[in-house]
């Protein structure tokens, strides 16, 4: 799953939450400029891997490296300065409700750089361009759409020209234009950028008209990755499942349990009778 041109790398890395362990030993790598979908069923530790990455967060064991550096091994001072070089979109954006459409966009600007307010003018209008909102700058977060909100926060993302994306749910709560619109902004800022990009997603449909590849993860493991067209073509039951968003499969409808008679405190001998 590893690969010399990975640019970010999780190396044997277990991990466990207090509700339960969510990777055992987990190795997969994510190759630099290049999109990957990051997909796999509620609680299969999608997120879990983005704020790994992020330094949110460290493995219980193993490495996850980004340029051949350990993460979680950084100090504060170096954990600052590596996320610098990335850029996040969370889920529903996350604007700043106070601020307007440019203050938004020249937050990280004014935090992480010392450029006068004239070159951060320009750089805000610029990437507000890029986004197709440059005649949205003196609006609130109030007054946009989610997809305008979204859009937005991606400007944001982009402010400091990061050299890694990390997307969480970019598709969630969006119309079809809306998604269509996202995807191709994330598809034509990587190729334009030569960024690494990493989204997570339920999103099958969207999510594999942007990606490069698609890791599909299932307790704690890389279950499958390959192309969008490759997973499609795949027999693979899981694979077949989750793509084809079948009832029936390798993942139970039911969470193991006792039979139902011994739930409902009903004796065998009932059943004998009939």
């Amino acid at each position: 799953m590893l690969k010399t041109s990975d640019a970010i790398k999780l190396t044997r890395v277990s991990f466990s939450y207090v509700s339960g362990t969510i990777f055992d030993n987990l190795s997969v790598g994510f190759p630099k400029a290049k999109v990957t979908a990051v997909m796999g069923g509620s609680g299969s530790g999608k997120t879990t891997i983005l704020k790994l990455i992020g330094g949110q967060i460290k493995p219980n064991s193993g490495e996850v490296s980004y340029g051949g550096e350990n993460i979680n091994q950084f100090s504060y001072d170096q954990l600052f300065r590596f996320r610098r070089k990335l850029g996040m979109l969370f889920q529903f954006g996350a604007l700043f409700t106070d601020l307007n459409v440019f203050d938004n966009v020249a937050f990280p600007l004014r935090e992480q750089s010392s450029l006068p307010e004239v070159a951060i003018r320009d750089l805000v209008l610029l990437k507000l361009h890029t986004v197709g909102l440059r005649g949205a700058s003196k609006l609130m977060p109030s007054e946009l759409s989610g997809g305008m909100a979204r859009r937005v926060a991606l400007a944001r993302a982009i402010a400091l020209d990061p050299e890694v994306m990390l997307y969480d749910e970019p598709f969630t709560g969006l119309d079809p234009i809306s998604t269509a619109i996202t995807g191709d902004l994330i598809r034509r800022l990587n190729n334009a950028l030569g960024i690494t990009s990493i989204f997570v997603t339920h999103d099958i449909k969207a999510s594999f008209k942007v990606a490069d590849e698609v890791v599909l993860l299932s307790r704690g493991q890389v279950t499958a990755r390959g192309t969008p067209k490759e997973l499609i073509a795949s027999q693979d039951p899981f694979v077949r499942q989750f793509v084809g968003g079948e009832v029936d499969g390798p993942v139970p409808f039911h969470v193991s349990s006792e039979n139902i008679e011994k739930d409902l405190g009903i004796p065998d001998s009932h059943w004998l009778k009939k």
